[in-house]
């Protein structure tokens, strides 16, 4: 298999970004908390260490959104009739995000709430 160019790599994933952000409900409305969540960081002037873990948090949700729907388009070509095992694999794909997402509120709460209600 010949390898593709590192231009070509890169604007693959970046191809695999757009897709993810027209196609994907649950992406746009990440997007957008991540956008509000940013704005606040700025506007509530958090430290380093604090916007630290918010960007990693925000690419948690966002990995996994991206992962889900990477599953969801893998188990559709493999399994295009219904089949007990991709629904498994289809709910388990969401249920991480699921859990990233819970995540990205408990964090949000850590890093905004003492200096929103003070």
């Amino acid at each position: 298999m010949v390898k593709q160019s590192l231009t070509r790599a890169f604007n693959n994933a970046f191809v695999g970004i757009v897709y993810c952000v027209i196609h994907e409900r649950n992406m746009k409305i990440h997007i957008v908390f991540a956008i509000l969540a940013e704005c606040l960081a700025w506007q509530l002037q958090l430290d380093r260490d604090e916007m630290l873990i918010l960007l990693l948090t925000i690419s948690s949700v966002l990995i996994t959104e991206m992962m889900n729907t990477v599953v969801e388009a893998v188990v559709d070509i493999v399994s295009p009739e219904i089949h007990p095992l991709a629904k498994v694999a289809k709910d388990v794909a969401a249920g991480a995000v699921l859990i990233a997402t819970l995540n990205s509120l408990l964090v949000g709460y850590l890093l905004f709430g003492d200096k929103l209600w003070r």
